[in-house]
């Protein structure tokens, strides 16, 4: 006789106990004005999610007013960060940090404009120096090609994807960028790309090459209206679904051709090769700010450093000991 099996009913999460918090009022009005300047919805997400913790974190000592938030208190918390664990026993990294106590500090000085209290608590914070890290590794164009062509054309979602790797490579969008781009932003006839409100809020047009350009047409005639469906708002690029791609679904789509190559990362890693070769091909590097939008020529230079191929071009022609054969000495 068959047992019937035994079903284990789900829990509902427990409730938030810090969400009759007075500061969770602060922060849902701190978050209305953080879009209502013009910030990003990222942006605003960030601050939400971040002073979310703090307030938690605030809610287990006993703080509820805006006054309580003292520079003792914030480098107490920030004393947590640093010695918090996740599950697996690792810490949070410097940029999570940062991303945490950030927010916090934008916080703190909305406060003291709004009058909730006199002075800045974070004004004196001193914040951890984030270091300057290279991308783990930036492919060659070699790899590039053998990356992008992995797509094939087994469907119309791998000319999809083909078309979203060429255009990142060629125009060196962020992902975010890319999943945001319109259709009406794409002009196959001038062969440029319309940023709209990029990082920082920051218009940029850049070009887009012959190559990238034949398969978004080719995605445009065969695939695109096969994909259209009823929440298609004009973006260029559709899932499956016909939606439009949402936060790391993109990165998702794209990382398993990167890992069958053997390289870590997903959109990212065309953003930095894009700006690499052309480095590497002679570019200037004030060009290469613009194509990539960063508002500081120092973010820029980080693939000065990345860009082996002309240090290697000069350490053989200049290094001593890399004389021909016939002249090593031992």
């Amino acid at each position: 006789m068959l047992r019937a099996k035994r079903i284990t009913p789900i829990r509902a999460p427990l409730p938030d106990p810090s969400l009759a918090n007075p500061l969770h009022r602060l922060k849902d009005a701190f978050v209305q004005w953080t879009a209502a300047i013009g910030l990003s919805a990222e942006t605003a997400n960030i601050r939400r999610a971040a002073l979310g913790h703090f307030i938690r974190w605030c809610h287990g000592r006993a703080i509820g007013a805006p006054a309580a938030i003292t520079r003792e208190l914030l480098e107490a918390y920030q004393l947590y960060l640093v010695e918090y664990r996740k599950a697996n026993g690792e810490p949070l990294q410097l940029s999570t940090q940062a991303t945490r106590l950030n927010p916090v500090k934008a916080f703190c000085k909305w406060l003291v404009r709004n009058r909730f209290v006199e002075s800045d608590a974070s004004r004196e914070l001193i914040l951890a120096r984030l270091p300057k890290r290279l991308p783990r590794r930036v492919p060659t164009v070699a790899e590039v090609r053998r990356i992008v062509a992995s797509a094939g054309l087994q469907s119309p979602l791998t000319i999809r994807d083909r078309a979203i790797m060429e255009m990142l490579y060629s125009t060196g969008l962020r992902r975010m960028e890319l999943a945001t781009l319109k259709t009406v932003d794409v002009s196959l006839d001038a062969s440029t790309v319309l940023v709209r409100s990029g990082k920082g809020r920051r218009d940029r047009v850049v070009p887009l090459g012959p190559t990238a350009k034949r398969w978004v047409e080719r995605y445009l005639r065969n695939v695109r209206p096969r994909l259209e469906g009823g929440l298609d708002r004009g973006e260029l690029f559709l899932t499956e679904y016909g939606e439009p791609f949402r936060r790391n679904r993109l990165g998702d789509r794209i990382r398993p051709y990167l890992a069958r190559a053997g390289l870590p990362g997903a959109c990212h890693v065309f953003r930095h090769a894009c700006a690499t070769h052309m480095l590497e091909n002679g570019a200037d590097i004030r060009f290469i700010q613009a194509m990539l939008g960063h508002s500081q020529l120092s973010t820029t230079e980080i693939y000065t450093q990345v860009s082996i191929t002309k240090l290697k071009e000069i350490h053989a022609a200049t290094h001593p000991r890399n004389s021909s054969p016939k002249q090593l000495q031992i």
